[in-house]
């Protein structure tokens, strides 16, 4: 494939910045780099642009490191949560990533922030607090303080058993037991009451049949009278 020197007028990610002398594809020049005026071709009279640019970049450069400086400490401060799913043991269903927390910095304070400056060493695969290293910058490194919480409600906690007082209490009432009565409580009203102590009381025994005499005489059905 044939190349080009090319002289690049416009910062481009993994090709170069304002003022690089680089080579390329010569269709990737003539059908992208030049008609988007991201870069000039390698000439004489172009060669002259190549302080104005450099000029430019140092600038931009500034600027940028001045931005990112301030947006790091602006950063430093703030807790950033990201919200995900768990099962009943608590445990998440995959890691947290770098866009996750890009979209949260969006979101939750309107921070744009490109995820390939998101960088996590060790997947985060627990709940709780962890620390993100941020590089905004070839020269600004910070933390950022990162909050991981499930979004799953959390079980109703079991209901406690009852002790062997209670137990006992809830077995006595379901029988329908009574607690015995104390001392000077009204009788049991199941219970017998003992008859007064007289002196015509009756000696145990069968009581004696009444007289003959004395019982009620039956009275007697009339006879129908025969027919003449």
């Amino acid at each position: 494939m044939a190349k080009t020197e090319v002289i690049l007028t416009h910062n481009i990610v993994g090709l170069g910045a304002e003022s690089d002398q680089v080579k390329v594809a010569a269709g990737y020049a003539r059908n992208f780099l030049f008609p988007q005026r991201l870069a000039i071709p390698m000439t004489g009279a172009n060669k002259r642009r190549v302080e104005a640019l450099k000029h430019r970049r140092a600038e931009r450069e500034a600027h940028e490191l001045n931005t990112m400086t301030e947006l790091s400490k602006s950063l430093s401060k703030l807790i950033c949560v990201v919200t995900v799913k768990t099962g009943e043991d608590g445990k998440m269903f995959g890691t947290v990533t770098a866009g996750m927390i890009a979209d949260q910095l969006k979101t939750q304070f309107d921070v744009s922030l490109d995820k390939r400056k998101v960088h996590i060493e060790h997947p985060i695969r627990t709940l709780g607090e962890h620390e993100i290293e941020l590089r905004l910058h070839a020269d600004v490194v910070t933390q950022l303080k990162l909050r991981v919480e499930s979004s799953t409600p959390a079980a109703a906690p079991a209901a406690e058993a009852p002790s062997e007082g209670k137990r006992e209490d809830y077995r006595t009432e379901k029988r329908g037991r009574r607690p015995e009565a104390a001392p000077g409580d009204k009788a049991d009203k199941g219970a017998r009451p003992e008859r007064a102590q007289t002196g015509d009381r009756r000696p145990p025994g069968p009581r004696p049949a009444a007289p003959r005499g004395d019982r009620p005489q039956k009275a007697e059905k009339p006879k129908p009278a025969k027919a003449e």
